[in-house]
């Protein structure tokens, strides 16, 4: 098995240089980098001709933060997986950061097996997405009879429900946007986490930006 080179980006010193010690324990992975801002670690890969395979960024930092820091890296350095590695659990954090091009988005309190296993996946396979609450992978269909079927089954205000889903607006503030109320906006929701197979509205903007809907 190829190791798989990480690097760190975490403003807090003692955090980055734990988490940095616990992975380089594992003779799988290596740590190549660790910086403490997004600036620092843009300028390090300006430099570098040793990329990492995996980044784990935090979200709040000085200078420039995780959102900002992964979507110009999302541009600059595509071929670069970001997995956030934060304390935000705030829904709207996990839009944003997702959208911004990160492929995982991890509590710093989970397990190291997680994260080992989190690494290994976005690696291999490009994406690795969590219920926040159990930490169990969420189940997205993928085949092509299904998004056929998909494509067939979604009605119009459904598709507008998923791209607005994906902003920043509230469930009442996307029902003042669609001129229903909340009530409906409660049955496409459903109708939406039914036929997507998803549980929450992340896994709703994490299905979007797979599938190109928004």
């Amino acid at each position: 098995m190829e190791t798989v080179k990480v690097a760190i980006v975490d403003d807090h010193k003692l955090v980055s240089k734990a988490l940095e010690n616990m992975i380089s324990l594992n003779p799988n992975f290596q740590v190549i980098m660790n910086c403490f801002n997004g600036q620092d670690f843009i300028d390090e890969l300006q430099k570098t001709k040793n990329f990492p395979d995996v980044v784990l960024m935090d979200i709040n930092m000085p200078i420039k933060n995780g959102i900002e820091t992964t979507a110009e890296i999302s541009k600059k350095f595509p071929n670069l997986k970001i997995i956030a590695l934060t304390m935000e659990d705030n829904e709207g954090t996990i839009i944003k950061m997702l959208k911004a091009g990160a492929k995982g988005y991890l509590l710093k309190d989970m397990s190291p097996d997680i994260l080992f296993n989190a690494i290994n996946i976005v690696h291999e396979k490009g994406i690795f997405y969590t219920d926040l609450v159990t930490q169990s992978l969420l189940k997205i269909k993928t085949e092509q009879k299904f998004m056929n079927d998909l494509n067939e089954g979604l009605k119009d205000r459904e598709l507008e429900f998923i791209k607005l889903a994906c902003s920043e607006l509230t469930y009442r503030e996307i029902a003042d946007q669609m001129c229903v109320s909340p009530r409906t906006i409660d049955g496409y929701r459903d109708s939406i986490f039914l036929k997507l197979n998803v549980k929450t509205r992340v896994g709703i903007v994490l299905f979007a930006i797979k599938h190109n809907l928004y």
